[in-house]
């Protein structure tokens, strides 16, 4: 005979209230927006809530309210989807309390256009947030009742285009790289069907320009380790840069391979940076030097503008910097250097 147990009773807003010594419109605020609460009232609230489990019912609340607290995520399937943005996405939303539903989608933008109106009419949730563009000419279709937020960060492809494509940081590493002695470079590009890509060759030959150094060239890549391995084997040996600079960290590992195999040693031999931050690249021998994204950041702030959309509680936003270069062990003054003399100095 199976033995049935009774499911946990969820605890209530007014006993979240009891343990934080507040009262239960307090909570109730502090469900809304945490924004006018004492910061030690928060706090007392915030540990109560994970003390006890706390969770907003959110069935009670769609028969109050006439919402789901359901939200949904569109975006493609590609294999240029961004654990990190949804991550950040996702944790926002939970924050507000609202269960969310992400969905993968396979074809055109028109496809995806039609899953978000589709979702959005459904009456099943609140609101969707798509991460990449809908298709022109839809905008007067959106059904009455439901919030759809795109965000501008992605194209179609899930590639990156507008603020992620923000290649500062490649002036940066060139400028520091300089600085410590460098004057000779290489760039392995990324593929240039992306506007990242682009933006990146870009600022490398004009930093190589503005700094007066020399480039031996640029490589033109797909991503892959394999193109960051075949750009160091085909260099000429007379001619070696002492510096590069990989368009992402993949590359980047391909670059320090092709370095092995030549029997140069990084960085003593050769510096390398990469892009994205990828975890493994701290635990490389040697630790790879690169740019971070703030995917996260930018997935909070998306959902974000759902949340809002849809009358959710005023949380934090992030703010900070989209790229931050992070310095590691790959990036060294060269071996031999004839001009230490710092690049703004001359």
């Amino acid at each position: 005979m199976t033995e049935y147990s009774a499911p946990t009773r969820r605890p209530t807003i007014k006993e979240v209230a009891r343990l934080a010594g507040v009262s239960h419109q307090t909570v109730s605020r502090y469900l809304k927006s945490r924004q006018g609460l004492r910061p030690a009232t928060l706090e007392r609230i915030d540990v109560a809530v994970e003390e006890l489990g706390y969770r907003p019912n959110l069935m009670a609340r769609s028969m109050r309210t006439r919402r789901t607290g359901r939200l949904a995520v569109v975006m493609p399937v590609t294999t240029y989807n961004q654990a990190r943005l949804l991550s950040g996405a996702l944790a926002a939303a939970h924050e507000a309390g609202r269960v969310v539903e992400v969905v993968s989608v396979e074809g055109s933008a028109a496809t995806l256009t039609e899953r978000v109106l589709e979702l959005a009419g459904s009456g099943q949730v609140d609101g969707v947030l798509s991460l990449t563009p809908m298709a022109a000419g839809n905008g007067h279709n959106l059904p009455s009742g439901a919030a759809v937020v795109v965000t501008p960060e992605f194209d179609d492809a899930m590639r990156s285009i507008g603020e992620l494509t923000d290649a500062t940081p490649v002036t940066e590493l060139i400028e520091r790289l300089a600085n410590l002695g460098h004057r000779r470079f290489l760039h392995v590009a990324g593929d240039q069907a992306f506007a990242s890509a682009r933006a990146r060759k870009v600022a490398y030959l004009e930093a190589i320009d503005r700094f007066g150094l020399e480039s031996v060239g640029v490589s033109d890549g797909d991503w892959s380790g394999e193109s960051g391995v075949e750009a160091i084997l085909q260099l000429d040996a007379d001619r070696l840069p002492t510096a590069v600079i990989a368009a992402n960290d993949v590359v980047a590992s391909g670059v320090v391979r092709g370095a092995y195999e030549r029997g140069l040693d990084v960085p003593g031999d050769l510096s390398v940076t990469g892009w994205d931050d990828n975890e493994l690249c701290r635990f490389l021998p040697p630790s790879l030097t690169t740019v971070r994204i703030n995917l996260e950041g930018v997935g909070r702030n998306a959902a974000l503008r759902l949340i809002k959309a849809v009358g959710g509680p005023e949380l934090e936003p992030w703010s900070g910097p989209v790229a931050e270069v992070i310095w590691r062990e790959s990036t060294a003054p060269p071996r031999q250097s004839t001009d230490s003399s710092p690049v703004g100095s001359r």
